[in-house]
């Protein structure tokens, strides 16, 4: 009877240990991520790493670090930074850092996100302090360049690769704000004033240059009508000149049949129309004895005239000259307007050339 009461209690024992064994074997049992890697411990040696997969380890007495190896954004956190030119200046920045080495990262630096974010600080705070308010509003990607050189080189020993900075906001305290933005008003009235005065002295530019065209064209527009006036004086004292030859040279030619007594006639009606004037003075231009010597030899009938003979050869026609007709005239007049339509036309091109003036 003692046999049979003491069999449950070896079945337990049995079970207990069995779980006991479960359990422990359980605990050795590590599963490492693909993105992951495990340093393994034992008695407090390192043994190695552990490549990512299902994994079994002595329980109890080892160790499993697991170290993510992914990209791990960490954010610098906000302060304040005093640059070159005694501006204060709340800066902050993002820092993207990845392990590269896990033995490092875990044995050679106790936290190495703490001490990245603290290098950060420190290195930021230092760079800005080097470069005054303008520079650093200016040159983020200057600032960048340098924190990721700083950063990357003394995290190299923690087993870290900083593979990026950003610099994510640089905002001045308040008072420097204010002379910022009244140095900005400043800036843009004189701007203002410059590009005002350039108007100004480009519309001055073009108004002389109007003028001055103007000047020019009207000059060029007198002259010419004192061209075209002359020419037209010219040509009217040739045609009255020549009218005057021909008219000369036809009493000359209708002169030469008349007799004496016919001459005497003529002398005697320019003496009464001579006589018809208001005039107490006449000059007589010839010799008045000879004329009423003809007269009263005419009116005597003293001395016969001789005729004429029939048949006397009178002087050629071609010594009337030739005489402009219609067409000679009409050419004459095409030619003043055309001098005319070259006038208008290079006063219609010169402000063409000014108005392309004004738009270049």
């Amino acid at each position: 009877m003692a046999l049979i009461g003491q069999i449950p209690w070896t079945g337990l024992i049995t079970v207990f240990l069995i779980i006991v064994i479960v359990i422990i074997f359980a605990r050795g049992v590590v599963i490492v991520q693909p993105y992951e890697q495990g340093l393994q411990i034992r008695l407090g040696q390192y043994i190695g790493r552990m490549n990512p997969g299902f994994r079994w380890v002595i329980p109890l007495i080892t160790v499993v670090k697991k170290l993510d190896l992914r990209t791990e954004v960490m954010d610098v956190p906000r302060q304040e930074v005093i640059t070159k030119d005694n501006s204060p200046t709340n800066v902050d920045a993002i820092v993207y850092v990845r392990v590269i080495d896990p033995e490092k990262a875990y044995f050679e630096v106790m936290n190495y996100r703490a001490a990245t974010v603290a290098l950060a600080q420190t290195s930021l705070r230092g760079i800005i302090g080097d470069m005054e308010l303008d520079e650093v509003l200016y040159n983020r990607d200057v600032i960048n360049a340098r924190l990721r050189d700083i950063l990357d080189r003394e995290t190299d020993a923690w087993g870290v690769k900083v593979e990026r900075v950003e610099i994510k906001e640089v905002d001045p305290a308040g008072a420097v704000k204010q002379a910022m933005t009244e140095q900005t008003a400043a800036e843009r009235e004189r701007r203002a004033a410059i590009l005002r005065a350039d108007g100004e002295k480009r519309a001055a530019i073009l108004r002389a240059e109007g003028s001055r065209q103007s000047i020019i064209l009207e000059a060029e527009g007198e002259r010419q009508s004192k061209i075209l006036r002359a020419e037209g004086e010219r040509m009217s004292r040739i045609l009255q000149a020549q009218g005057e030859a021909q008219g000369l040279r036809i009493l000359s030619v209708g002169a030469r049949p008349l007799d004496r007594r016919a001459i005497t006639v003529l002398s005697l009606d320019a003496l009464k129309k001579m006589a018809e004037g208001q005039a107490t003075k006449i000059i007589f231009p010839f010799e008045l004895s000879s004329v009423v010597k003809q007269a009263a030899e005419y009116l005597g009938a003293t001395v016969e005239a001789p005729e004429v003979p029939e048949g006397t050869e009178l002087p050629p026609e071609d010594i009337l000259g030739e005489i402009p007709g219609p067409e000679a005239l009409r050419a004459v007049e095409e030619a003043a307007k055309s001098i005319e339509t070259d006038i208008d036309a290079e006063m219609q091109k010169k402000p063409g050339e000014l108005e392309r003036r004004e738009g270049l």
